[in-house]
């Protein structure tokens, strides 16, 4: 099989092959994809898909927080974002400029800290910046691209842009680009205003208490698995249609918090974990007659 790059080229990041993406994803399940590479910085980034062939699947990974790989994996290239596309700092006019790669915790605490609010939702959102783009991620009544002034983006052929919010269509966690070409987050600039950094980290902690309060933090999971449907919570219907502790093989719906689907003692696979999704949106449009989205993305090829 002919690799899908020039190998024999000055690449800065590291390369693998056959990566076992359970220890990629938060879920800590699925297949394993057929080539990884973890770029230096973002200027490596956009070299290294200059070389990629044109028909290379390519996935983009930063935490893993919203993601499964099927067990029969991913014919394609993964890329890494976390390890090196975590730059953070103030721009010029104000705004401040976040990485791809980067936690969007750390983008909710540096903000605090230089004494402007509108981001402490951010501490909610288990996921790095990339991934809160491509999904409008969001959490207490907040949404990432509330807070975008615009964006930077890389395409096939390694060239960086700058794009504004009109070059996508934004909805309910969800991202669309209006761009007629395969184009990847490689940053974001974002707009707050200024506030008091005492306030924001105490709003901050409330959050995360919160958080741990009501989430199944203590088991791997995904976040929420499905979007709240319009005038409504997805964890409710699912509850309400007695699937709180329903189980396909390790996989199960969590007591704690309904909408999350957790594997308990590692030991589900992919498979498990998505038959558990098609059973959970069978049950709530049978009983209550609600198409329930999913919020998380699932890609690969399904076992043999």
């Amino acid at each position: 099989m002919s690799e899908p790059f020039d190998a024999r080229s000055a690449l800065r990041g590291l390369i693998s092959h056959d990566e076992p993406m359970a220890r990629h994803v938060t879920w800590a399940a699925g297949g394993r994809a057929r080539h990884a590479y973890r770029p230096a910085d973002t200027a490596d980034l956009a070299g290294f898909l200059g070389m990629v062939r044109a028909d290379e699947p390519i996935l983009m990974v930063g935490l893993g927080s919203n993601l499964l790989v099927r067990d029969g994996g991913f014919a394609g290239t993964v890329i890494f974002t976390h390890p090196a596309l975590r730059g953070l700092r103030r721009s010029d006019d104000g705004t401040i400029y976040a990485e791809a790669g980067l936690a969007s915790p750390r983008l909710a605490r540096y903000s605090a800290n230089n004494d402007l609010a509108g981001a402490e939702f951010l501490a909610g959102i288990p996921g790095t910046i990339g991934g809160a783009l491509a999904m409008n991620a969001g959490c207490y009544g907040a949404q990432t691209w509330e807070r975008v002034a615009r964006v930077a983006t890389v395409d096939r052929g390694g060239r960086l842009r700058e794009r504004a919010m009109e070059d996508f269509a934004i909805g309910y966690r969800h991202c669309g680009s209006r761009i007629a070409c395969d184009e990847w987050f490689v940053g974001a600039w974002f707009r707050f205003e200024p506030g008091s950094g005492v306030e924001a980290r105490a709003r901050i902690g409330d959050l995360l208490r919160r958080r741990v309060a009501s989430q199944p933090l203590r088991f791997p999971n995904a976040g929420s698995v499905f979007r709240n449907p319009p005038g409504g919570h997805a964890g409710a219907l699912i509850e309400a249609a007695g699937l709180r502790g329903f189980a396909v093989g390790g996989a199960r719906v969590s007591e704690k918090h309904a909408n999350f689907i957790v594997n308990e003692e590692r030991r589900a696979s992919a498979t498990d974990i998505e038959s558990l999704i098609v059973r959970v949106q069978a049950a709530v449009k049978d009983r209550f007659g609600i198409e329930l989205v999913c919020e998380v993305r699932i890609v690969g090829e399904a076992a043999a």
